[in-house]
């Protein structure tokens, strides 16, 4: 493998002259600039980029911290932030919380450690104070960590208040909701658009809020005790789709049919929520588009460019398949 010295002894010049060409900083005569450029491209020099971004302190990269992978919704949205990232000319590390704070925190440790640029999180544990310290552009998405750091998220709780009325006017009359995570602010959110709809039901009580966690094994439990405690509901809005599939499954495991007995609708709009049996009823997140602006805005900020706008609340949007 050709190093820099082997490019500089080629194009008969000095090891600085090709690191000027390299980086595109400091004056090169263009005969010069030509002898280095056909240098590199006959020994197919390629630089050492941990070598570059240690001299630098930057390293064209982006950090991307998400709280389980294993949700559909966090690859989806990871891969809108890999496009887009690579389009604009940088690359992306994933990492994996798990939704704890320490691992969280060593992430950051670890980011701040290889020079990313910038970072883009989804967590309901980091504060702001641990933000302001980074000292690097940090965008978060989904979730709200605190007011005034740039954030993209989505009309939860009309979306909420949407999943729950379309249930009550397709005919359902003692409706029941799995709630996301205590804590996260999407989960409380939807958890309130909910209840606004069906506070003021006679038959409305706590016991038909259960928490599935955000997860699928968390949902099939839950939704297991909830039905064999009332075996009168006959909808539930599930507050993501991960957990409206777990409630499916429940259902089958007892013997009641999705739609003819329960109807279920979930939040998100991952691509799964088409492949089961029956499709999903859900509240369609631009999950794309989520991406997309958290990377562009993360962009910006890094390259210092004037930004007008660092809040974005996406619309929803409630598509009817075959689980209602």
């Amino acid at each position: 493998m050709a190093s820099i010295k082997d490019v500089a002894k080629m194009a008969g010049v000095s090891v600085a002259t090709v690191s000027r060409v390299l980086n595109n900083k400091g004056y090169v005569g263009q005969d010069t600039r030509e002898k280095v450029e056909s240098s590199i491209l006959e020994l197919n020099y390629k630089p050492n980029e941990v070598a570059r971004s240690l001299f630098k302190k930057q390293s064209n990269t982006i950090g991307l911290i998400v709280p389980d992978i294993m949700n559909p919704f966090f690859p989806e949205l990871a891969r809108a932030v890999e496009d887009t990232a690579i389009k604009l000319g940088y690359n992306v590390i994933l990492c994996n919380s798990d939704a704890n704070r320490e691992k969280e925190q060593a992430y950051l440790d670890v980011l701040q450690q290889k020079y990313v640029n910038g970072i883009i999180v989804s967590s309901n544990t980091l504060t702001a104070d641990q933000i302001i310290e980074i000292n690097i552009p940090v965008v978060s998405i989904d979730r709200e960590i605190s007011k005034g750091l740039p954030t993209i998220v989505v009309e939860n709780k009309k979306g909420a208040i949407a999943a729950t009325r379309f249930l009550k006017n397709k005919g359902c009359k003692r409706i029941a909701h799995i709630r996301g995570t205590h804590g996260i602010v999407n989960a409380e959110e939807r958890c309130e658009g909910y209840k606004e709809v069906v506070d003021q039901e006679l038959w409305f009580g706590e016991s038909y809020v259960v928490n599935g966690n955000y997860e699928m094994q968390s949902s099939i439990k839950a939704t297991l005790e909830l039905l064999s405690q009332h075996p009168e509901i006959d909808g539930i809005f599930a507050a993501n789709d991960i957990m409206a599939i777990g409630a499916m499954k429940a259902a089958h495991q007892l013997g009641i049919k999705v739609p003819e007995d329960l109807s279920i609708i979930g939040f998100d709009g991952i691509s799964l929520s088409v492949a089961t049996i029956p499709e999903l009823t859900t509240i369609v997140q631009p999950i794309y588009e989520l991406g997309e602006k958290a990377t562009t805005l993360l962009v910006d900020l890094m390259e210092q460019k004037s930004v007008e706008k660092t809040f974005f609340k996406f619309d929803v949007e409630l598509i009817e398949r075959n689980s209602t």
